[in-house]
């Protein structure tokens, strides 16, 4: 039996769904190889993709709960140009410093633009020309368009794509405190897309970047396979991007009392753990010298517990350099005399800040390095034996480390991906490209800036990465391409394809959205594809189940068989989308 002449019905034998059995060989991460599989996406060219209708169904579900939730945050839509000019990219500052991942390019009157990775120019320059006084803020602008990073390495499909979709948004207040008012709201509204998703998810503090301003949050879906190290307090709301991870803000005094400073031979002994070893003490007992350079040839040594890891971004920081690397063997040598591997501060041949974490401040009898082939110090002690240009918090936090906002949480540790960003920007672009306003005594003044982005493809992607098992995608289901899907077992079976119609009707007119599975293919490859594409609920009519007045409803997620009369099945199923939507609206 044939619906083709049912005109609204969406049926899979007509709807373009080209599935995969196998893995892609260059598909890394498991929401590539799914959406790939699922045919959601098809690459173009090196991490640039098509959107097929299945994936561009899930894209744009997303997209609708993302321009709800700015709406209801009172940010206002609008679309600003993917092409660029170059002078306003100079006029802040940014043409060079953004590096090669800003394509450029030439018009045919020799022009410079470029391929727009974010909107801060543009959205300024906009609002330079039209905003005049504190009367007419604060705005919020906010748009949906397709974004160009030349990545030097694009992987892992709409993870780290090259051209993708992007919402971004600006807010202009008249000072700081009312921009954190703006921030404060757009933190909110992300909280309720990423809730509304059903995804588990921490909003954490985060680096502010290339983008800049004075702090930001990311927001983070946990998934094993996330790039990016988180961590939060398991008491507390604290979280944070292990590169931004505060290190708890007391330690414990040292009782022991000090003892002599003593030169020991230590031959071949250069690692943390070889020392330790060789002179039988723990590595915590033990002081950790790294030398580092600027860009300008700036050099600075810092200082750890022996068993910490340096943060370097925590360091670049605390320094306010541009750019921070590992010291050349020269430079090393150049400011300590010593061959790497017995490096310590005492008895430095260059002078040079020494930058120890504050955990050092309170060690005594420590082991550290000699600055000399084959010696290290025993007994040093932090104040007597050297003296510390500053101390700062400049290690990575650990799962363990008490938090660092409350008296009694522990840190975790987790894999998170990125799909959000917010950013405090106070007056970076405002004052570069001259958007000013005048105040109520007619004085002019800087307009202050928010700016929020969330990655669309990326999220749909995140949630596959986090919603998964061995045959295929789990959707949740407010991003779900179809809520569910009626599968006919049996497509020359009368009986069957009319049940099957009938369902179907009763389902849209209820308002669900859902896939008829009409294809004369065998039961078995209709489920296996059904649970490929990750549709949340599956309605299955078959012969022998409607001689009992009965068809089957599996939940994707858990895998429950419901066996649920014929007349009772879309108000069943009505029911379970609508309890899967319970405070998600």
């Amino acid at each position: 039996m044939s619906c083709t002449g049912l005109g609204l019905f969406m049926l899979y034998s007509r709807y373009f769904i080209p599935t995969i059995k196998e893995n892609p060989s260059d598909a890394e991460v498991v929401s590539h190889q799914l959406m790939l599989r699922a045919g959601m996406i098809r690459k173009l060219a090196s991490g640039i993709y098509n959107y097929l209708p299945l994936g561009l169904r899930s894209i744009r579900k997303f997209e609708n709960i993302v321009r709800e939730e700015m709406n209801r945050a009172g940010a206002i839509e609008m679309l600003m140009p993917s092409v660029q000019p170059a002078e306003l990219w100079q006029e802040s500052g940014r043409w060079s410093f953004y590096g090669k991942e800003l394509l450029r390019f030439k018009d045919r009157k020799d022009a410079e633009f470029c391929m727009g990775p974010t909107h801060e120019e543009v959205i300024t320059d906009m609002v330079r020309r039209e905003i005049k006084s504190y009367r007419q803020m604060p705005l919020n602008f906010y748009q949906v368009q397709t974004k160009f990073r030349d990545e030097i390495r694009p992987r892992f499909g709409l993870m780290r794509g090259r051209e993708f979709i992007m919402k971004d948004a600006y807010s202009f207040d008249v000072d700081s405190l009312a921009a954190d008012l703006s921030y404060e709201k757009m933190f909110n509204a992300y909280m309720r897309i990423f809730e509304r998703c059903g995804l588990n998810f921490r909003a954490v503090e985060a680096d502010t970047g290339s983008i800049g301003g004075s702090s930001s949050h990311e927001f983070m879906v946990l998934a094993d396979s996330g790039e990016d190290a988180i961590v939060s307090c398991d008491a507390c709301r604290y979280a944070a991007n292990v590169e931004k991870a505060e290190s708890p803000l007391f330690t414990a005094h040292t009782t022991a009392a000090p003892l002599l400073l003593e030169k020991v031979s230590t031959p071949d002994k250069k690692t943390i753990a070889e020392v330790a070893e060789f002179l039988a003490v723990a590595p915590e007992a033990t002081i950790k010298s790294m030398v580092y350079a600027s860009d300008t040839g700036d050099l600075v040594m810092a200082l750890l517990r022996g068993d910490h890891e340096l943060n370097e971004l925590k360091l670049k920081n605390h320094l306010g350099w541009d750019e921070i690397v590992m010291a050349s063997e020269e430079q090393i040598f150049a400011c300590t005399g010593s061959p790497v591997g017995y490096l310590g501060p005492i008895g430095l041949t260059k002078d040079i800040p020494v930058i120890a974490d504050r955990v050092v401040q309170n060690m005594a009898n420590v082991v550290l390095g000699a600055n000399e082939k084959d010696q290290h110090y025993i007994n040093g002690v932090p104040g007597r034996d050297f003296a510390v240009t500053c101390f700062a918090d400049i290690r990575t936090v650990e799962a363990g480390d008490a938090c660092p906002r409350c008296a009694s949480g522990k840190l975790e540790m987790w894999r998170g991906i990125e799909v959000g960003h917010v950013f405090k920007l106070g007056i970076k672009y405002s004052k570069a490209l001259s958007a000013t306003y005048l105040d109520a005594q007619g004085k002019e003044q800087i307009i202050f800036m928010g700016c929020y982005g969330i990655g669309i493809g990326r999220t749909v992607a995140a949630a596959i990465e986090q919603n998964h098992d061995e045959n295929g995608i789990i959707f949740p289901l407010p991003i779900a391409p179809f809520h569910c899907s009626v599968v006919a077992v049996n497509t020359k079976d009368a009986a069957v394809m009319a049940a099957s119609e009938e369902i179907y009707r009763t389902l849209e007119g209820l308002g669900v959205e859902v896939l008829f599975d009409d294809r004369d293919e065998r039961p078995g490859i209709k489920f296996k594809d059904n649970d490929l594409i990750g549709i949340p609920l599956r309605i299955v009519v078959g012969s022998k189940g409607l001689a009992e007045g009965k068809v089957e409803v599996k939940i994707r997620a858990t895998g429950e068989m419901l066996l649920v009369p014929l007349e009772e099945v879309a108000a069943t199923v009505r029911q379970l989308i609508d309890t899967a939507l319970a405070g998600k609206e």
